[in-house]
């Protein structure tokens, strides 16, 4: 099968079109053929970073983790699968697990699901890691219909996902954003938009919540925007946080009695720890955007196979709109 790949690891390390063995099925198994893959920031840092990043495989590689496409064949003792069924998942492209800039993948049936029937190859495939993120922190969080939500960056991969989520559940949802596409954004999904910009933390948290706070803050901007996240929740609220990699002191959280989740969705790909909770998210999520109350996002420009460094230069640009999505 023909596969991107990169042979070694930096900044301006690139892509290579090249012919590779099509994956042999495993147990639990099933070979998918690939029609589109998305572009997540996890993807740029391991191209990036190689070795220095724990979760990078080791170069040569094939990178990506999330697809759509069709099952051209099952291992013997998978039931819940057919030839021909229409899947989406989230399931390569670190440690052992080969990637999706390639023809074919052979994912663990437990990290995939059933496509949603009213999206494209190119939608499908643009949700399950962002999607996965946005479902596992809200729940964890504990939400609940009526509440209030925060969601910093609503206009991007997770949290426009997760906005929408939120308001599936029944919350009240509010998010910033910092332009005028990115706020027309967020209020067309269904969110109350607040330009970061110009209206601080103290200002937008009177507005909407007369100065008590939100019940939930989803923070998919992380790093020195928490102590926003801090600032911005209710007393015995609750924050979820897709980037922690920051030292910070909780001072704030204590005397306000936060919770804190941190949301890291890779560790059961990484160690094969509960996967079956991806397949059964994405079965949910399915169900959900079948229903109409979720619609991911695409950037306008779209990609090849061949054009993955391009990809991956359009999701680094900070100008996309939207997953960058490339069509094997």
């Amino acid at each position: 099968m023909k596969a991107m790949i990169i042979n070694e690891y930096g900044e301006d390390s690139v892509f290579n079109l090249e012919e590779v063995q099509t994956p042999t099925l495993k147990s639990g198994e099933v070979l998918v053929k690939i029609a589109a893959s998305s572009v997540n920031t996890v993807d740029t840092m391991i191209r990036k970073m190689g070795e220095n990043l724990p979760l990078s495989p080791d170069a040569p590689a094939i990178l990506g983790m999330d697809f759509a496409g069709t099952v051209e064949a099952i291992a013997e003792d998978v039931k819940e699968y057919a030839v021909g069924d229409e899947v989406y998942g989230c399931a390569g492209g670190l440690a052992n697990l080969p990637g999706t800039l390639a023809e074919y993948i052979a994912p663990d049936i437990k990290l995939i699901a059933h496509k949603p029937k009213n999206l494209s190859m190119k939608e499908a495939a643009a949700i399950p890691l962002v999607g996965i993120t946005a479902y596992e922190g809200l729940v964890r969080a504990g939400i609940t219909a009526g509440q209030k939500v925060l969601v910093h960056g609503g206009s991007g991969g997770v949290g426009h996902i997760a906005l929408q989520l939120a308001n599936h559940f029944g919350a009240k949802v509010y998010s910033t954003g910092g332009g005028e596409k990115q706020l027309t954004l967020i209020k067309n999904l269904g969110a109350t938009p607040i330009n970061y910009k110009i209206e601080t933390v103290e200002q937008y948290v009177k507005e909407h919540t007369n100065g008590n706070g939100f019940d939930i803050v989803y923070d998919s901007v992380g790093g020195g925007n928490l102590i926003n996240s801090f600032n911005a929740a209710a007393l015995n609220g609750h924050i979820a946080t897709t980037v922690s990699l920051v030292e910070l002191d909780l001072s704030l959280a204590h005397f306000k009695g936060l919770s804190l989740h941190v949301v890291f969705m890779l560790i059961p790909m990484l160690h094969n720890y509960k996967r079956d909770a991806h397949g059964e998210i994405l079965r949910k999520i399915a169900k959900i955007v079948e229903n109409g109350e979720l619609k991911p996002i695409l950037d306008e420009q779209k990609f090849s196979l061949e054009e993955a460094g391009k990809a991956h230069a359009r999701l680094e640009s900070g100008q996309a709109m939207g997953k960058v999505i490339v069509k094997n």
